[in-house]
């Protein structure tokens, strides 16, 4: 396992960027998400294209995304207001990502609530946690997930648990990023960083030996894949998707 680095990480894409609205792709270099210059949702100020950013999402199309093993976003997802909305199965970019850092904004509309936001995912499986790691998104005070620190809102699902809550109340916009630099990947929420881990080491290989994973042998392996939006069956809103590349 490669040493930690503190540092905001790089990755690899490929494909040409298209300015975009609600999803959007750009890493600041700061590694809390503390405040940055207001642009309007789905818009990137001067600084963040400076610093390299890329939207994925314009507010109006979702040309950069499509489904899960399908070629297009024929999904439940649809544009609503400025944001990417669930209306079901899984949305993933077209492009794939090794190192990176991924920053988006989240909302859960209904007490309950669940999804996840999944990283290098790839398509030689049957659903898109076979392979690829998720920070939860979840209403801890509504499901019972919540109960359980591995699963609760931020947690590398079933792996990892949170240090704190960091969310907000439902309805309210929450600032996301997960960073991926290498074996070594952090979540951020609002904020704080929640959970910090590292994949391919023995204790990487125990966790998934322990949980529900080890039936996809593959899970979490993959250097680079696709960002995935989850679809858990229950109403949830990205906008400002960003993502930085080295």
């Amino acid at each position: 396992m490669r040493p930690v680095r503190r540092a905001s990480p790089a990755s690899q894409a490929t494909g040409s960027w298209t300015a975009g609205a609600v999803l959007t792709i750009a890493l600041p270099t700061l590694l809390a998400m503390g405040p940055t210059p207001q642009a309007p949702p789905n818009t990137l100020t001067t600084d963040e294209r400076a610093a390299g950013w890329h939207l994925l999402f314009d507010g109006v199309t979702m040309d950069q995304w499509r489904a899960f093993r399908h070629p297009d976003a024929r999904t439940g997802w649809q544009v609503q207001d400025g944001t990417i909305s669930l209306v079901p199965a899984d949305l993933i970019t077209r492009d794939q990502f090794a190192d990176f850092e991924f920053a988006f904004d989240w909302k859960l509309v209904r007490r309950g609530g669940n999804s996840g936001v999944m990283f290098r995912a790839v398509e030689g499986r049957a659903e898109t946690y076979h392979s690829g790691p998720e920070m939860q998104l979840l209403d801890n005070a509504g499901h019972d997930d919540g109960k359980v620190p591995e699963t609760s809102v931020g947690a590398n699902y079933a792996l990892h648990a949170p240090a704190r809550d960091a969310s907000k109340p439902i309805g309210e916009w929450n600032a996301a990023r997960i960073v991926a630099d290498g074996a070594h990947v952090e979540h951020w929420l609002n904020g704080q960083k929640v959970v910090e881990y590292e994949l391919w080491t023995p204790d990487w290989a125990a966790r998934v030996a322990a949980s529900k994973f080890r039936a996809w042998p593959q899970y979490g392996q993959a250097r680079r894949g696709h960002i995935v939006l989850q679809d858990h069956g229950n109403a949830v809103a990205f906008r400002n998707l960003k993502i930085r590349v080295r």
